[in-house]
């Protein structure tokens, strides 16, 4: 692997850690999820570029079904 795409999968994990990072920091429960399932489709990207790591993966593909199901799917009572 060249220095060019290490410095790519580098950008893509820190920028997830970064969308997770700034989610905690969100009052409203909705923009929360918003900004942490992406935070989470980039996690999933990094996993790819690191050789398919399937720890990163599963987990962050998990949970942003769980922010999917919550902003999409369930209705509020």
């Amino acid at each position: 692997m060249s220095l060019d795409q290490n410095l790519i999968i580098e950008l893509v994990g820190y920028f997830a850690s970064f969308m997770v990072l700034v989610s905690f920091l969100m009052r409203n429960i909705k923009k929360l999820r918003l900004i942490n399932t992406v935070g989470c489709v980039a996690f999933v990207i990094y996993g790819v570029l690191l050789n398919w790591s399937l720890p990163i993966i599963i987990t962050n593909t998990a949970i942003a079904g769980i922010n999917f199901y919550y902003l999409f799917l369930r209705k509020e009572a």
